[in-house]
């Protein structure tokens, strides 16, 4: 009898271990064109446990058969901050297509140099990490991973990348970047644009699925990121759709609005909302994140990953309010 108390007591214990929320440090992305925080932004930022701020400074991209910066940061003076900036740069798949040698070193040479312009002319105080986020292909993966490499080499900085859910499950068909570090996107699991009962943001279910076999990835340095924005899906009459972007339910508080369900509402009158012109019968959606999602997302990282620091997605006042980081 003794025995199988303490049998049952062991069984408890495995039990709630396997369903509790670790600790894990995190931080957070800042991903607005215009480097500015406000009071609540930066009391957040503050009680971040991870010393560091993964910040866009600019996304590149091809126009016209040429390599372009696009939304290449500015910087307001409420921007302070004592943690150290990651540079951040977001690269499109089709800017890697095609892409020659001589390109990919000239791409390389361009980025290095246009950070450190930017993080000089803004005294950004910067780490020795550039992270670039991209969302490779099988048919761009060999001359992406050949940037990643020329970068490194000419900025002599620890160059890391995203890496997203698709890259996990299709690795064999997408490669392994030439990287320590990858920092695993826990959102986006499906297109807000098409038609479904599930939350595009983050389905749990997917994440699962497209994570079964996460323990078998070859690099082992993987930090998390997690979704903390909202986003509207407006239908129009003939079920096309279009996002705007930082809308929560409570937004959907208006008497020119029937609510349908708990998130979604129907346009009763023609007019100009949240900046977009909207006609009568127009239905509206919102998508956003409960604790319960995020708790329930790191539990299952938990049995995935060895240990991780977590990245929101993303820094603004709007998301972070009442939230428990």
């Amino acid at each position: 009898m003794k025995n199988f108390k303490i049998l049952l007591l062991l069984l408890f214990f495995l039990i709630v271990s396997c369903s509790r929320k670790e600790n894990h440090p995190y931080t957070f992305y800042y991903w607005k064109t215009n480097l500015k925080l406000d009071s609540e932004e930066k009391k957040i930022l503050d009680q971040a446990t991870v010393p560091y701020v993964y910040t866009r400074f600019f996304d590149v991209d091809k126009v016209n058969g040429k390599f372009q910066p696009v939304a290449v940061i500015t910087k307001d003076k409420s921007f302070k901050t004592d943690k150290q900036i990651v540079p951040t740069v977001f690269i499109t798949n089709q800017t890697l297509l095609g892409i020659s040698a001589e390109e990919i070193r000239f791409l390389a040479e361009s980025i290095h140099l246009l950070i450190q312009k930017k993080a000089d002319e803004y005294h950004l105080k910067t780490n020795n990490e550039i992270q670039i986020d991209c969302d490779w292909t099988a048919g761009t993966r060999n001359d992406y991973f050949k940037f990643l490499k020329e970068l490194k080499k000419i900025s002599g900085k620890e160059v890391t990348c995203t890496l997203r859910l698709h890259q996990v499950k299709d690795k064999k068909q997408t490669g392994i970047p030439p990287v320590e570090k990858v920092y695993l996107m826990c959102y986006s699991t499906s297109s807000p644009l098409e038609k479904s009962d599930k939350n595009s943001i983050l389905d749990i279910n997917i994440l699962k699925s497209y994570l079964s076999k996460m323990e078998d990835y070859p690099i082992k340095k993987v930090e998390v990121a997690l979704p903390i924005y909202s986003w509207g899906i407006v239908t129009n009459h003939l079920g096309k759709h279009k996002l705007i972007n930082a809308l929560s339910k409570r937004d959907l508080e208006n008497p020119n609005f029937k609510k349908i369900s708990d998130h979604e509402i129907q346009v009763l009158k023609d007019g100009f909302y949240f900046g977009s012109y909207l006609n009568k019968g127009f239905k509206i959606k919102t998508e956003e994140i409960s604790e319960e999602q995020l708790k329930e997302a790191i539990i299952f990282l938990q049995k995935k990953i060895p240990h991780f620091n977590i990245i929101y997605y993303q820094l603004d006042s709007k998301f972070v309010l009442d939230r428990k980081f």
